[in-house]
């Protein structure tokens, strides 16, 4: 079975770090914009967002928050997870994500920084943690 996601588009939000309660594991959120078209009843082209949650774990988690923000390119690699939990309300929610195994960077949201690297930079980590 193959279960693989490819995403380009740009972050629409900050990167958000937190670290898992049990091992301390870092973990990054970021809501990824893609662009598309289709056309509509009447023949015309109507552009669409499309917004994706990915998932990073450990050191990629961490690069993330350093490197990138609300407005970075960025290319994904991943593979989709859905969670299900129950809240307080005793509600079932349910949510499906893209859990990061490769993510390269194509602009740097810290570039105008001494030290900023020059070059897109690939982030890669293998983890089946989940939090």
């Amino acid at each position: 079975m193959i279960n693989r996601v490819t995403l380009l588009g740009r972050l629409g939000h900050d990167v958000e770090l937190r670290y898992t309660a049990t091992t301390g594991t870092p973990v990054a959120k970021l809501r990824i914009a893609t662009d598309g078209s289709y056309r509509n009843a009447e023949g015309d082209r109507v552009e669409a967002t499309d917004w994706h949650q990915v998932i990073a774990y450990g050191k990629v988690a961490e690069l993330c928050a350093d490197r990138i923000g609300k407005g970075s390119l960025v290319y994904v690699e991943g593979a989709l997870k859905t969670r299900r939990w129950v809240d307080q309300g005793d509600i079932t929610h349910y949510v499906t994500e893209v859990v990061c195994r490769c993510i390269r960077f194509l602009d740097f949201w810290h570039a105008d920084e001494p030290g900023a690297p020059d070059a897109p930079e690939t982030a890669t980590e293998a983890t089946t943690e989940t939090f």
